[in-house]
């Protein structure tokens, strides 16, 4: 009944790292890489809507994050293009529908953190006009436009660029993504927000009590937005205790969300890492955070393992209905009526 249940849903996964993965080859290669290792993993999960992040790795910081920002970007269009019959880049909602009524897959590009930007606010627009729907401000660190979520305790809000960058963000029909912003300019943009928010790929903090996860208060001001909270399967952001990592976690954040923020405003960031990072030398993200050693997770470490997901929200009796929207339609809706 799962599986049934599975493919037959809109499957929308808000965060997957591949991109950095098939921009590491060189660029004759994006195409096929992208449709010999990533493509039948996509397929054999049912994922229908995946957005492609743009992470600007540090080796790239900052003198080349701009190209490298521009290079991936060209990557994103690259492995579309060549792939047509199977996956369509979107720009907005109709796209996203198109795409999905070819059977083909729905790529959104998106941006993490923002580096290629700095603090030149009008640069998003440059971004917009080559397919970027999607973006957060802020990742680990400190950057001219806010500080991430491992600086919280600086308690500081946006500053002046970043503030400047919701506001561009709102008017040209880019999501504002909070995920990995510091809990002080979490608040500060659902201050400020006026169209609906979205966290790409965090967890809950009453769960697990880490900086990159939302407060109770901050999942309910996501949906305050009409926004989504997506919820995140890094182990290390799910559970500190290894063994008590498994597919049940993930479903335990999901239930909580739900509970805070309403059904309507829920949906699945993968973050599926494992793979991404054993492709890419350096890893991209070995030293990202002494604090989550855990990559290990039993049974999840890819897109062709997204039916679990489904598996185990059925078994833990959620509603059909419920599992729907938590699959994907949230996420659709919210595309639908504010991307692009």
């Amino acid at each position: 009944m799962s599986l049934d249940l599975h493919h037959r849903a809109v499957v929308a996964d808000a965060h997957n790292d591949l991109l950095m993965a098939v921009a590491a080859r060189p660029p004759q290669h994006w195409g096929g890489f992208f449709r010999d290792r990533w493509l039948p993993q996509l397929r054999e999960g049912g994922i229908d809507i995946q957005v492609l992040p743009v992470f600007i790795d540090e080796q790239f910081q900052p003198e080349g994050a701009l190209r490298q920002t521009l290079r991936m970007i060209e990557c994103g269009h690259v492995l579309a293009e060549a792939n047509a019959e199977h996956v369509a880049l979107c720009v907005s909602g109709a796209d996203i529908d198109r795409a999905l009524a070819d059977h083909k897959i729905a790529l959104v590009l998106a941006l993490e953190s923002a580096p290629g930007i700095d603090a030149s606010v009008e640069l998003f627009s440059t971004l917009f006009r080559l397919g970027v729907r999607i973006a957060s401000i802020a990742h680990w660190g400190r950057t001219p436009l806010a500080d991430g979520s491992r600086e919280e305790a600086t308690g500081s809000r946006l500053t002046s660029p970043g503030v400047r960058a919701l506001q561009e963000m709102e008017r040209l029909g880019m999501l504002f993504d909070i995920s990995h912003l510091g809990s002080s300019g979490v608040g500060h943009v659902l201050e400020l927000a006026t169209r609906p928010v979205i966290a790409t790929h965090s967890c809950a903090r009453a769960l697990r009590d880490h900086h990159r996860n939302l407060t109770d208060d901050q999942i309910r001001g996501v949906a305050g937005t009409g926004g989504v909270v997506c919820v995140n399967f890094v182990p290390g952001f799910l559970t500190d205790d290894a063994a008590k990592m498994s597919i049940d976690r993930v479903v335990d954040h999901i239930d909580h969300v739900v509970s805070v923020a309403g059904i309507d405003h829920v949906g699945l960031g993968s973050d599926f890492l494992r793979e991404v990072i054993a492709d890419l030398t350096p890893p991209c993200c070995e030293d990202a955070d002494d604090e989550d050693p855990l990559f290990d997770f039993p049974d999840l470490e890819g897109p062709a393992d997204m039916p679990l997901v489904t598996a185990a929200m059925v078994r833990r009796g959620m509603p059909v209905e419920h599992i729907l929207k938590i699959l994907g339609g949230n996420m659709r809706r919210l595309m639908s009526e504010h991307m692009g």
